[in-house]
């Protein structure tokens, strides 16, 4: 994805929904980075999918595992995860294990 006008309003817009849908955790922290532009050329990026970095700090994932965590997020993103968003890389953690990281 180039950097226009018309991408950044884009990706302004997908981020806006994503942390919307986030909201549901009432979260922490919720660090999203657009790495789109890292993608450029890259075959996923031909379906106008956004590639994101996301690191949620939530109450909702103490006693959670790893995989239990990913699922709650992708299911509060729903249909953005088969349109709007090519790939996602999450780092999901419980308040107790932010200084861990």
């Amino acid at each position: 994805m180039n950097n226009t006008p018309i991408t950044r309003t884009l990706s302004t817009k997908r981020i806006g929904e994503i942390r919307q849908r986030l909201a549901s955790f009432n979260p922490l922290s919720c660090q999203l980075e657009d790495e789109s532009a890292l993608h450029a050329g890259h075959a996923g990026a031909a379906s106008g999918g956004g590639h994101y970095r996301l690191k949620l700090v939530s109450e909702k994932f103490t006693g959670l595992r790893l995989i239990e965590r990913h699922r709650l997020v992708y299911d509060a993103l729903g249909d953005l995860m088969h349109t709007e968003i090519h790939a996602l890389a999450i780092t999901a953690l419980a308040p107790a294990e932010v200084n861990k990281t």
